[in-house]
């Protein structure tokens, strides 16, 4: 049994075959998934398949990309998209100083706001970071997202950032690059984060695991993360699995 922490079913690049994307999914021993929003249109799409279908939670909130567009009326319509059935998180949200298409201080803005009201309505948080892993740190330690349950979303950082972070009571979550041939830094966090702060991925479409490196990622592919990470930690995939899926429901407060 698997949990993809993070797949954006609500993708255009599966309006053609998303039936089929689940099935496949089901098949490959896939129980639950969690679709994350990135703007408030796709919470919204993410919302509405979750109610759709069987397994599948979603996350609300706006992606550093998007908060250039954000204003309070988004964040009344986030707060009320949170209390619907099936909306276990606030997410994914945080900084992007890579490729910086919001102003860094309108994402800084954003991000502590969505944090604050992941705390109003008593759900987790799931961070976005890239090039920005002190500045991310600082926040989230200040805001004392331990408590409040935050989970780092393909995280990228090394495996010194990994510790303060587990330190903190948060949660370290890895998707395909850990297949990759050269990714030591992630394959080293793999090894080193305890097993019960770790949650897999796919944040499919994108990061498409080896040997389907280039080709559209989809939620059973999952088990190809659950596999490596299993050979490099010296575990069984079954093992692997169940306690991913235990740590992913506990975090998401599902069942």
């Amino acid at each position: 049994m698997l949990f993809d922490s993070h797949t954006h079913l609500d993708d255009e690049g599966f309006d053609l075959d998303r039936d089929e994307v689940i099935e496949r999914a089901r098949e490959a021993g896939v129980k639950y998934m969690l679709n994350p929003g990135a703007d408030l249109a796709s919470s919204i799409k993410g919302v509405n398949l979750a109610e759709r279908y069987e397994g599948l939670y979603a996350a609300v909130g706006v992606h550093p990309h998007d908060v250039k567009d954000m204003d309070e009326a988004t964040m009344e319509i986030l707060k009320a998209l949170s209390q619907k059935n099936k909306v276990v998180a606030i997410g994914e949200i945080g900084l992007d100083f890579y490729y910086d298409h919001s102003p860094r201080d309108t994402q800084r803005y954003w991000f502590k706001r969505q944090i604050q009201l992941a705390r109003e309505v008593g759900l987790p948080i799931i961070i976005h970071e890239r090039d920005a892993h002190q500045e991310v740190f600082d926040i989230l330690k200040e805001a004392r997202a331990g408590e409040l349950g935050c989970v780092m979303h393909c995280f990228s950082g090394s495996v010194e950032l990994a510790k303060e972070y587990v330190k903190l009571g948060m949660y370290i979550s890895l998707g395909g690059p850990v297949t990759f041939k050269n990714a030591r830094k992630p394959q080293e966090v793999a090894m080193a984060v305890p097993l019960d702060k770790l949650l897999i991925e796919t944040d499919s479409p994108y990061l498409t695991p080896i040997p389907f490196r280039g080709k559209r990622n989809e939620p059973a592919r999952v088990s190809l993360v659950a596999e490596k990470i299993a050979e490099l930690r010296g575990l069984s995939p079954e093992t692997l699995a169940q306690q991913t899926t235990e740590n992913a429901k506990a975090f998401f407060r599902i069942g």
